[in-house]
């Protein structure tokens, strides 16, 4: 955690650079020297991470690190303002640093293209002053919370959600961490990712910015941070409510006598399937499925407007959406082998652990979902 004393003097280019900050007395010379002395990790170099991450550097911290192992995709340009059409197939970490040097040749950016992991995250997390939480899955988001309340690190965090945005800082002294407020993890699929259920662009970026906002304030020590509150944004009526997040003294991290004192298996804690449990089938594999007698029937879990996309129907595919499946299991016929799909093939296997619990006998999940079957079929659009 910093101690709001490491200080970098500052070059004449860089007093330039910063004179808006220079005039403010809450920031000042000291202020803007903290801050090129002050190391700030940002969690994933996406739609979140891309506005913070600019502001952080264009405001001089003198250290970023970016750690993702993705690559940038297409789908990734309509929020990730981080990078270009330029970018396309290069590690995130690497067009991120690239766009960060070319907006401040002050800043020393350090890439990380890694996934976040338990044997590495108190060693990457350990080494920064202040944690910018922009992932966009549960088990990451334990996962830092954990590593910042076990080093003593602030956890600025965020999260997007279609229209929807939160905020607020967790892991500081004394304060509440992420587990005090939600201390359990949804059940595994109940709510899509973004690639799932969409996000608004511009959404990111207001909640992104706002998190290296509260990056810069627990820097300098100036200001009511958001430590003990949450705050929630509605997009469509642009609005903002507030909760009160209190440290909880049972937390299983950071209370009075946790229970927990290390990291821990996110995946399992969080209920993710471990993948190679429960039967698949590759693209390639069912075509010759299909082929056979009786035929497989071919169910399609995701959202009509995905099916509006790009749909297997040339196949035979029959799209009941996962929130009407209850109501619709005696559609599906129960003597025919089900081979089940989504978009990548999060939905469909836990709707596939759903059919089997419901007394369906035979239930295969698409390996990969519909995406994977592009090179079988060139006109399914990714999105």
């Amino acid at each position: 955690m910093t101690d709001g004393h490491r200080r970098a003097k500052l070059t004449g280019r860089e007093m330039g650079r910063y004179s808006r900050h220079l005039v403010l007395p809450e920031v000042g010379m000291e202020g803007q020297e903290r801050l090129k002395g002050a190391r700030v990790l940002v969690v994933g170099a996406g739609g979140l991470g891309s506005p913070a991450a600019m502001y952080l550097a264009a405001a001089g911290v003198g250290s970023l690190g970016l750690v993702d192992a993705d690559v940038v995709d297409v789908t990734n340009l309509q929020r990730q303002i981080l990078h270009g059409t330029s970018g396309l197939g290069r590690p995130k970490v690497e067009s991120g640093a690239q766009r960060l040097e070319d907006l401040n040749p002050h800043v020393s950016v350090d890439v990380h293209p890694v996934r976040l992991a338990s044997d590495n995250a108190l060693e990457l997390v350990g080494a920064y002053d202040v944690v910018v939480d922009g992932c966009d899955n549960f088990p990451t988001r334990y996962l830092v919370n954990d590593a910042c309340v076990l080093s003593g690190t602030p956890n600025v965090y965020g999260s997007v959600y279609r229209w929807e945005g939160q905020l607020s800082v967790f892991a500081t002294d004394g304060g509440p961490c992420y587990r005090c407020l939600f201390r359990e993890p949804p059940p595994a699929g109940l709510i899509p990712n973004c690639a799932e259920a969409g996000v608004f662009g511009a959404l990111p970026g207001i909640i992104g910015a706002a998190q290296a906002m509260e990056a810069i304030k627990v820097i300098l020590g100036v200001g009511r941070t958001l430590a003990g509150r949450l705050q929630i944004f509605d997009a469509l009526d642009v609005t903002w409510r507030e909760l009160e997040v209190r440290r909880d003294p049972g937390c299983p991290v950071c209370g009075d006598e946790p229970s927990q004192h290390g990291l821990i298996d996110y995946e399992l804690f969080c209920g993710v399937p471990a993948g190679s449990a429960a039967p698949q089938v590759t693209p390639r594999e069912l075509a010759d499925l299909l082929a056979r007698d009786p035929r497989p029937f071919l169910l399609d879990v995701r959202e009509p407007f995905e099916w509006e996309i790009c749909n297997l129907e040339s196949m035979g595919a029959v799209l009941i959406p996962r929130g009407d499946l209850e109501n619709r299991l005696d559609e599906i016929p129960r003597e025919r082998p089900v081979v089940v799909y989504c978009r990548t093939g999060a939905r469909s296997r836990a709707v596939q652990s759903l059919l089997l619990e419901r007394g369906f006998t035979e239930v295969v999940d698409l390996d990969g979902g519909i995406l994977a079957c592009q090179h079988l079929d060139p006109t399914i659009q990714r999105y």
